[in-house]
């Protein structure tokens, strides 16, 4: 099969590669780009562990391909950390309210809240419930994640964000 060239925006620096059409956008981060912290979880779309964010809005890598995202900004967990590469607020968040154990859930869990308080700076439990509701977690009971997202939200407002 014959490759493709790609350019794509990733974490604000341009990536241009060729690849096979057949490849996903998760394949193309990991192994090409090599962003390893988007989780390849179920490869179905059913788990959540390969949310990005495409145009700032929350997709699953395992079910887009490669070429599909092409001209497009896609924002990864690695991108939600500061300039310096320190964690980000989310990410200062949910290691402060213990919202993570085993951690595999955890970049599409700070995918899904990045989406929310985006476009909703004070959300209610009920609405950060409703933005990772499509993200499974086994260790936490979501409980702790719902805290830390409440932590962030309450961070970035303070800090007028």
């Amino acid at each position: 099969m014959s490759k493709r060239e790609i350019t794509l925006s990733i974490n604000g620096k341009t990536h241009t590669g060729a690849i096979e059409p057949r490849v996903s956008l998760l394949d193309f981060l990991r192994d090409e780009v090599g962003l390893t912290g988007t989780h390849v979880g179920c490869e179905h779309g059913v788990c959540g562990a390969c949310s990005i964010l495409l145009d700032d809005v929350p997709i699953r890598s395992c079910l887009m391909l490669a070429v599909q995202a092409d001209g497009h900004a896609v924002t990864t967990v690695e991108g939600l950390s500061n300039q310096d590469g320190s964690p980000g607020a989310l990410q200062d968040a949910f290691q402060d309210a213990h919202g993570m154990q085993c951690g595999y859930c955890t970049p599409g869990m700070l995918i899904s809240a990045q989406a929310l308080l985006a476009d909703n700076p004070d959300p209610s439990v009920d609405e950060i419930k409703d933005a990772i509701g499509g993200n499974l977690c086994r260790c936490t009971g979501y409980v702790q994640i719902i805290e830390s997202i409440q932590l962030a939200a309450s961070r970035l407002r303070e800090a007028g964000q």
